[in-house]
């Protein structure tokens, strides 16, 4: 997710295999922490209940991989935890809150005297009307990921392709160059190939929905479906609103999401050239949800909880790590208010990057977008690390 207008994402589901092989958590790269759940402004007045239930959520994903014999899974300190957890009630705020705290400790990344360490933004699920047939009104396509595109590490690495790229084409004769980007496949380098998914009225909805990425689809038959990610095209990606900015066509202030919407509405002729220069494109498949009132699938497998559920660093973090987030936040009355919550690591996005960043899942629709749009704030980010046997309380 961001405002989720700096990551394009959400992964949704991509990496469920590729969790498995990274760090579940550097328990050896960082040092003891130096604080204590006392030292975190409002932690005893959060409902931790609704935390564990949503901790519960990505326990039972892990269950399901340690059960598939992934060997990072089975190794990970979450397993012994999670087993703990998942017999817990989640109506019981207090019982939840001593787990918390008898089997997590906290560390601030950076600074452990420093309550604005961190940086969140806030990211959402579209709902935009569309079709599954290109007709006058949806003539801006979603599209499928293409056959030839392919994840891209240091074991596959051509030596002329950049380290940021993290996806590329594979050619027929197995060679491996740049996919094409933004402007490329928006002049028609995938035409032809019936990649189109579900067409939508307007072109600025589908970059949105590229930047969220996930949406909810209300089509045309009265039906609805969901798109997730999957895949991209692995060019850097670029916030249209830092473009802007520095264009000096917006203050900071107005690069929100609702700014940036205004601009484009009122700028059409420069729209495609303002929106090409995030070269990044992403890749869709569908993605219905198991029960209508459920979340959009994040990147940790799991069903992602409103107001609950934490984009994070996949390289640095598990997907299913606790976080305390605690800063002021815009409230409806046009003043802040506190937001104080122990939050849940299940998703991850490209520009969500470093020890102390987030994005927060505001949930979906146009409120939820309204919220997440206005999110850029400085925040005191505490990750709760799990405490192995060996060496418990």
């Amino acid at each position: 997710m961001p405002m989720a207008l700096t990551k394009p994402v959400f992964l949704a589901g991509l990496f469920l295999s590729a969790i498995a092989g990274i760090a579940w958590l550097a328990m050896d790269t960082v040092s003891d922490p130096t604080i204590s759940f006392s030292d975190l402004d409002g932690w005893a007045d959060d409902d931790h209940g609704k935390a564990l239930a949503v901790f519960q959520r990505s326990c039972a994903w892990l269950f399901r991989r340690a059960d598939a014999g992934d060997t990072k899974a089975l190794e990970t300190p979450y397993l012994a935890v999670c087993r703990e957890a998942i017999n817990l009630p989640v109506d019981a705020p207090h019982q939840a809150r001593e787990f918390f705290e008898r089997r997590f400790e906290p560390y601030r990344p950076g600074a452990d005297d420093d309550p604005s360490n961190g940086f969140v933004t806030g990211y959402y699920e579209p709902e935009v009307d569309g079709s599954l047939v290109k007709t006058e009104v949806f003539s801006a396509p979603l599209y499928r990921r293409p056959a030839d595109l392919i994840k891209i590490d240091d074991t596959n690495r051509p030596a002329d392709l950049s380290d940021d790229i993290q996806f590329a084409r594979q050619n027929p004769d197995s060679s491996i160059v740049a996919h094409p980007d933004r402007a490329a496949i928006e002049a028609g380098a995938l035409s032809g190939q019936g990649l189109e998914l579900v067409w939508l009225r307007d072109p600025v909805d589908a970059f949105f929905i590229h930047v969220q990425g996930s949406a909810r689809i209300r089509l045309s038959d009265g039906t609805a479906m969901r798109v997730g990610f999957d895949g991209k095209s692995g060019h850097p990606y670029t916030a249209i609103g830092k473009v802007l900015v520095n264009q000096g066509e917006l203050t900071l202030e107005q690069a929100n999401m609702q700014g940036l919407r205004k601009w484009l509405a009122a700028n059409p002729d420069q729209r495609d050239e303002v929106l090409q220069q995030n070269r990044s494109f992403i890749f869709f498949r569908r993605r219905d949800a198991d029960h209508p009132d459920d979340g959009p699938i994040g990147a940790g497998g799991v069903p992602l909880t409103a107001g609950r559920s934490l984009a994070i660093d996949r390289t640095l973090y598990p997907l299913l790590m606790p976080v305390w987030i605690s800063g002021l936040f815009p409230a409806d009355n046009g003043g802040t208010e506190p937001f104080r919550r122990l939050m849940i690591g299940q998703d991850t996005g490209s520009a969500i990057v470093g020890p102390a960043r987030g994005d927060i899942f505001y949930g979906s629709g146009r409120e939820a977008g309204q919220y997440a749009g206005n999110i850029r704030h400085k925040v005191d980010f505490v990750v709760l690390r799990p405490i192995e046997a060996d060496h418990g309380r």
